[in-house]
């Protein structure tokens, strides 16, 4: 992180010195995120935040706005997306989850000149609304890995849990995680819980015991969220069957890497949401502000397998706020 803050320090001169010659455009954006009850998304918030130094270096703004939560996702989206639209915004960064919700209103936005910079999930539908770049994981290819390494690490049958039935992002996930561990000789079966369960430990690991104590050859839960990996773990206990259930997730907080640590949950996938909020938004400025772009489309922040081997590195990145 100290070399995370000499990189931001210099990109703020650089950034000072480049307006001030070139009487550059000063970018005013939007950064549209998920919900204010989803954690993994005050990782973004602080690599937007740092990138917000940057921004107004520059004298340009970020206003950064989240869904309250999931249960009405795509409207709610689109509201968001309309409210930056009428706030006069110069660009918009945003992932792309609901796509037949999101990509109407984002061709409209673009079709008033408003830049589209997107990030974590929706690179298949970039060309659709006129995206600049792609700042993130391939779910696909990031599930294919999750289900590689349980598989290659003795599970023969994963049960993938889906916390928001039909959001583009966990849905391809869950495919990549039957991808990778098909290829490696085991089954996946995925469970579909209500989206108002998303965000409810307890609830959550009702329905994952459940599964496990109705099908007792399930030996491997992956889930999509980190919070979503402590209702597994919870499970798993509950039933006593912590040596026989391997447990992994997608993102990371700290207690699933203290479990990991203590050899309670086998591994977590990252996909550094940090970087993602801080290159979706200091990249989405400086195209607007000096017309820079990157020869990298897209730019893959992830995924990562984060297990026993080096879970004590990632933790120091823990301590910083920003993995």
């Amino acid at each position: 992180m100290t070399r995370m803050k000499h990189i931001t320090a210099a990109l703020m001169t650089t950034a000072a010195i480049g307006a001030s010659a070139m009487g550059a455009q000063a970018a005013n954006i939007a950064v549209i995120a998920g919900s204010i009850e989803d954690g993994f998304f005050n990782l973004i918030k602080k690599g937007v935040d740092d990138a917000t130094l940057v921004v107004e270096a520059n004298g340009g703004s970020v206003n950064y706005l989240r869904v309250p939560n999931y249960d009405n996702f795509g409207p709610d989206l689109v509201t968001l997306i309309n409210q930056a639209v009428a706030q006069g915004v110069d660009g918009i960064a945003i992932p792309v989850w609901v796509p037949e919700a999101q990509v109407p209103a984002l061709q409209a936005a673009a079709g008033q000149g408003i830049t589209i910079m997107m990030y974590n999930s929706g690179a298949d539908v970039k060309d659709d609304v006129s995206g600049v770049n792609y700042f993130g994981s391939d779910e696909y290819v990031a599930g294919e890995a999750g289900g590689a390494y349980m598989a290659q690490n003795g599970a023969k049958k994963i049960l993938c849990h889906i916390q928001v039935p039909g959001a583009v992002n966990l849905e391809t996930r869950c495919k990549g995680v039957e991808a990778g561990a098909k290829a490696n000789g085991a089954e996946v079966t995925i469970l579909r819980v209500p989206a108002n369960l998303d965000g409810d430990i307890t609830g959550t690991a009702e329905a994952i015991k459940s599964e496990l104590v109705g099908d007792d050859s399930i030996d491997a839960v992956i889930t999509l969220a980190a919070w979503a990996s402590d209702a597994a773990t919870n499970a798993v206990s509950q039933i006593g069957a912590t040596e026989r259930v391997k447990v992994g997730t997608f993102d990371m907080n700290p207690a699933v890497l203290q479990r990991i640590q203590a050899g309670t949950q086998t591994m977590a996938i990252d996909q550094q949401p940090y970087l993602q909020g801080f290159l979706a938004t200091s990249m989405l400025a400086a195209y607007i502000d000096f017309g820079t772009d990157l020869a990298t489309d897209p730019v893959l922040t992830g995924p990562a397998i984060v297990d026993a081997s080096n879970v004590d590195t990632v933790l120091a990145g823990v301590e910083k706020g920003a993995r």
